[in-house]
């Protein structure tokens, strides 16, 4: 029977105007979903019947729509089931119901699929397999629904799920800069935001925990108290995104600056002398989604534990106070911090010196958050504890990852008050994009990322500069403490140096370190004024700024804060002229300090660099020998490569630069341990270059133990394998001509990758296996990723990454090979293929952890 579309739409909007005056009369937020959610339904119902479609379909809700709730302004997404491809007449049936979808006025997003196209794209996307996971039936075929649910259900790896949602949410934080605390934050996506509360239930709903806070909390996830929280929580967020959605008349989940006033008027906060009533808002968004993370990382580890075998969940000692439950660290009494309260920094401490660990136990977790009200100024001037927040910036590892857990835990805030003060405070500057602290946690990040190799070819002079620093961990301090006197009036640089300098003496800083902190504190934004107000032409303007900063040192420690903390603003603001302006500025007052002349170099890179010059004087060459070679390499070679390598390759090549022949050279390693050998592959770039070179060493009975990936400025590949004979031939120097001959012939040849046969796994890895991590983040420019691995080593390792990178179509630029021991720690830097979508990240990843578990 025909139905009247025009009744239909005006009956639609009727509905939606009455729920939103109820919801704006009472403000219950349940009331208003589910009522929508409920019209909704009747309305497709009733268009479904009127088609008269054939028996054996079925309509089904899906994504938030199947969960039963409908925000104002959200999507409805439906799929149509069907036992087998459709008819042409149910085709025509099926066009013309989804052109009556948009006449009604319902913003609708559809799919029609079998059973079996349902699992199989379930299978190859965890975000299909996430919506079907919440599906509904609306009417139709009820047995081929039940069909679909029991088939999915049956696909469906509870752990692995969890395993994926986790990279997922990962991929989403790295999209929002791993911080809840943007100053126009997404309400739904952005971390401490709704999706972050659905991620708990799609987890829980795999695993059979339940739907609700409550059931949670009767199977042992959440805690009363953890469930009375994230409901308030939920609510919050809920309102805010109704509210935000009704304000606009669509859907808009970003709390721009445009729509924050208004929504603070809604709250009933004003303005005061203090602050904005936006900031009061904002202040109280940023408190919510600082619970709700706390929240999602307890409650998922809580659940990840509970799907995990039993034996990934044996404690494992540390010390009298702590223990490592399934590579997350645990706190062995549950009261520990009340008796022995310098186990709360030892707690971090301890996350940084251990390889192993990923995280914190739930348990842990909630001890710290509520231990920070133990931090009072007995415990702040406490020596032990002052030495104890010192080793924290000196840390080789996990600085950044740690000073933000502390700060998600407020203890950072406990154990410095100022700091306290500016955690969830906005800046109206019209560049800055976070709160003070996350800026600051930012500047923190961007000054350790110059102390790795893998990020060094993001800023190559940040990062040569880094190396000459003696001390970085005074450029952390000075990153502390360069805005923490935001928001309390006047020159905050000036303030800043009170609390900087005040700090320093009382953590017992000698007299010149703590000048230098100071100075930099003080004088933070100098440098960036200088180089993009004044003329750098002007051999008075560099003059005066050199008289200012005084030394390389301070000028050295001044370039890397100021480009740290210009970057630290926002994504949009560097760009690569401000980053010009710097090193100009830079160079010409180094040109000056130094009276003239180039300044000394003293760097580890030039170390390296002199050194290898030394060593190749001893083969009667030249003092220019390598002059054409080394314009061809960049600042990452010469980080990654000690001297004697450095002289090896030029000794090999510095005849052979733009050679159409592949070079390959081998010898035995210098330290001559255990028959290993040293192999040096140089060629033009090919495709599947590195899975061609590792799976031929791995037939030939080698481990690669090190390698460095390297491509040169003009496209060559220049590789150094460090290779261990697994078969103990001891044979390393008969073995040279082979390896030199055979590989050049499968290079010249572009011979396809040879799979190596299957090798047997230690007995440690058997009886304490290493569960494979697989992490893929994009640098700063969104080119380049770094792909970071650990997995228990074998044979053929490498050649099975290798062959995936391949698959996916990625470029390899460098990579950094490490075994330690049985566990490998590979770190790689590629781009290309499909890796700018998140989803084709998250199935490499998926893919990779797969391939590598043992």
């Amino acid at each position: 029977m025909p139905i009247d579309v025009a009744a239909l739409r005006a009956e639609v909007k009727a509905k939606q105007t009455e729920l939103q005056q109820r919801y704006q009369q009472d403000g219950d937020t349940q009331a208003l979903l589910i009522g929508r959610c409920q019209h909704v339904d009747s309305v497709l119902i009733r268009l479904w019947e009127s088609f008269e479609f054939p028996a054996g379909i079925a309509l089904a809700a899906v994504g938030g729509y199947g969960r039963g709730e409908l925000y104002p302004s959200s999507d409805i997404d439906l799929l149509i089931l069907l036992p087998q491809e459709a008819s042409a007449t149910t085709q025509e049936k099926l066009e013309a119901l989804v052109s009556h979808f948009w006449d009604i006025g319902l913003e609708i997003g559809h799919s029609v699929r079998t059973v079996q196209e349902c699992i199989d794209e379930a299978a190859g996307d965890i975000t299909v397999q996430t919506a079907l996971l919440e599906s509904r039936l609306l009417t139709g075929n009820k047995k081929l629904f039940a069909t679909f649910e029991k088939r999915l259900h049956g696909h469906l790896d509870p752990l692995t799920f969890c395993q994926a949602k986790r990279l997922e949410q990962q991929e989403r934080y790295l999209r929002f800069n791993e911080t809840p605390y943007s100053l126009e934050p997404n309400c739904k996506d952005s971390p401490g935001g709704l999706r972050d509360l659905q991620v708990i239930f799609w987890i829980a709903k795999a695993g059979g925990y339940g739907a609700t806070w409550k059931e949670l909390e009767d199977n042992g996830i959440v805690t009363p108290e953890g469930r009375l929280q994230a409901e308030e929580c939920e609510r919050y967020l809920t309102q805010l995104r109704i509210r935000l959605h009704l304000m606009l008349g669509r859907r808009e989940d970003r709390l721009l600056f445009d729509y924050q006033n208004n929504l603070a008027a809604q709250y009933g906060f004003v303005t005061d002398e203090a602050k904005r009533a936006s900031e009061k808002l904002m202040q109280e968004y940023y408190r919510n989604a600082k619970a709700v993370t706390l929240l999602n990382t307890i409650l998922l580890q809580n659940m990840e534990a509970a799907l995990s075998p039993e034996s990934e969940q044996v404690p494992q000692p540390i010390d009298d106070h702590f223990q490592s439950v399934g590579h997350l660290l645990d706190i062995r009494h549950e009261d520990l911090f009340n008796y022995h309260p310098e186990a709360i920094l030892d707690s971090f401490l301890i996350m940084q010196e251990s390889h192993d660990l990923q995280g914190m136990t739930a348990q842990t977790l909630r001890a710290l958050w509520r231990a920070r009200d133990l931090i009072n100024p007995e415990f702040r001037a406490n020596p032990v504890h002052r030495a104890q927040f010192m080793k924290l910036f000196k840390s080789e590892r996990g600085i950044v990852h740690e000073f933000r857990r502390m700060n998600q835990l407020d203890i950072l805030g406990a154990y410095l008050p100022n700091f306290g003060r500016i955690v969830g405070q906005m800046q109206h500057d019209l560049f800055h994009v976070y709160t003070v602290d996350q800026h600051i946690l930012q500047v923190m990040r961007n000054l350790r990322r110059f102390t790795m190799s893998e990020y060094a070819h993001e800023y190559p002079l940040c990062s040569r500069v880094m190396s000459e620093f003696d001390q970085p961990w005074l450029l952390y301090v000075a990153a502390l403490f360069h805005d923490i006197a935001k928001g309390r009036g006047g020159d905050h640089s000036e303030k800043g140096t009170v609390d900087a300098q005040a700090f320093c003496e009382d953590h017992g800083l000698n007299p010149e370190d703590t000048e230098l902190v100071v100075w930099l504190v003080r004088n933070h934004l100098n440098m960036s004024q200088v180089a993009q107000k004044e003329d750098l032409t002007d051999p008075d303007v560099i003059a005066k700024f050199g008289k200012q900063v005084g030394d390389v040192r301070h000028l050295q420690a001044l370039y890397l804060l100021t480009h740290a903390d210009v970057r630290g603003t926002s994504p949009k603001v560097w760009n690569q002229w401000k980053g010009k302006l710097l090193a100009d500025l830079y160079y010409q007052t180094m040109h000056l300090l130094s009276e003239g002349e180039a300044p000394e170099a003293h760097g580890i890179i030039a170390e390296r660099q002199a050194e290898a010059m030394r060593l190749l004087r001893f083969f009667a060459l030249s003092d220019t020998v390598q002059e054409r070679l080394w314009k061809q390499l960049d600042t990452v070679y010469f980080l990654r490569h000690s001297a004697e390598e450095i002289a090896w390759h030029t000794r090999s090549l510095h005849y052979r630069i733009f050679n159409n022949r592949p070079v390959v050279r081998a010898r035995p390693h210098p330290s001559n341990e255990n028959g290993s050998m040293q192999v040096m592959v140089y060629t033009l770039d090919q495709p599947d270059l590195f899975a061609r070179v590792v799976g031929f060493f791995a037939r030939n009975g080698y481990s690669i133990v090190d390698a460095k990936i390297h491509t040169t400025s003009h496209g060559y590949a220049l590789d150094s394998f460090v290779l261990l004979d697994l078969e103990n031939r001891n044979q390393a120097r008969e073995m040279v001509p082979f390896i030199e001959h055979e590989l050049e012939e499968r290079l010249i040849k572009q011979s396809p990758p040879e799979a190596p046969s299957a090798g047997r796994l230690s007995r440690q890895v058997k009886h304490f296996p290493i569960k494979p991590e697989v992490s893929i983040r994009g640098d700063e420019k969104g080119a380049h990723f770094i792909l970071s691995l650990t997995a228990a080593d074998r044979p053929g390792l490498l050649y099975t990454v290798a062959n995936t990178l391949a698959e996916h179509g990625a470029n390899l630029h460098t990579a950094k090979i490490t075994t330690l021991g049985e566990r490998a720690e590979d770190v790689f830097l590629i781009s290309g293929g499909d890796l700018r979508e998140s989803a084709n990240r998250i199935r490499l990843e998926t893919e990779l952890m797969d391939r590598l578990k043992v």
